[in-house]
């Protein structure tokens, strides 16, 4: 434990975070602004066409926070291991030339997606103020509910990062599976439009459709159908919780083992 968190690691983690973070915007007119700048215009296009056009969420109270919150999460998840999957292969000279472990690399490109993150929600704590949002008590679980996010993330960015290096196919699998995985979670739509209730309970599963829901239900409004509610407090609550666990431990697992030949396949 000492080893994996030494100074010197500490260091090169951080330092590898500073340079990621300055490639991602170099040679843009706006730099990091764009951090904030993309999740809001995604709102916008979203907000005029789900809320103005199309009527969702009329009977859900600050549904356009409700909403913003949605992208927010799911961009943060969709930023993290898209960006990790390819982190390794784009450290190739690095990991030749000098002997470093191979999980920060991994590591550095998920804390880039949570510097994000955390800039994106001062923006939603902003819409929150401006709309007169009540401060609900239930907000002190959004820590937990986004380090569930994380963990979740963590573990499939180090399967995809460990897969990407042998198997360059999977880029394009995953940004299929990220695109299907955004209309199939409720983040445009309330879930009670769904209205058979055996889909609402599959659709639930899924962690980032449960962890988006718990996130609204604690920060903008109680209106919001959890996992707990659509199981009525049954035990299946707890599956999208395993997966997540299962899902970090398999992915570090996967990673552990294909590491030591990195250098050989890059």
């Amino acid at each position: 434990m000492r080893h994996i968190f030494s100074k010197k690691n500490r260091a090169l983690l951080a330092e590898l975070v500073r340079t990621d973070f300055k490639l991602r915007y170099q040679g843009s007119v706006l730099g990091y602004a764009w951090s904030l700048l993309r999740p809001l215009l995604l709102f916008l296009i979203l907000y005029l066409v789900f809320v103005k056009f199309l009527k969702f969420g009329g009977n859900i109270p600050h549904f356009p926070i409700y909403l913003l919150l949605g992208i927010v999460l799911w961009n943060f998840f969709h930023e993290m291991t898209t960006q990790s999957l390819g982190s390794i292969v784009g450290r190739g000279d690095l990991i030749r030339k000098i002997r470093i472990p191979r999980w920060i690399i991994v590591l550095s490109s998920s804390i880039s997606a949570l510097i994000n993150l955390f800039l994106n929600l001062l923006v939603v704590v902003i819409f929150l103020i401006f709309n007169k949002v009540d401060l609900l008590e239930t907000t002190l679980w959004l820590p937990l509910i986004l380090l569930e996010i994380y963990v979740f993330a963590l573990g499939l960015s180090l399967f995809l990062a460990a897969a990407y290096v042998k198997y360059r196919d999977i880029n394009y699998i995953w940004e299929v599976i990220m695109q299907a995985g955004f209309y199939l979670t409720p983040i445009l739509y309330p879930l009670a439009l769904i209205t058979n209730e055996t889909f609402q309970k599959i659709l639930m599963l899924n962690p980032m459709a449960q962890a988006i829901q718990d996130a609204r239900y604690a920060v903008v409004t109680h209106q919001t159908d959890t996992i707990n509610k659509i199981f009525d407090g049954g035990w299946y609550r707890f599956l999208p919780f395993i997966a997540v666990a299962v899902t970090f431990v398999l992915g570090l697992y996967y990673f552990r083992r294909q590491s030591k030949d990195f250098a050989e396949n890059i």
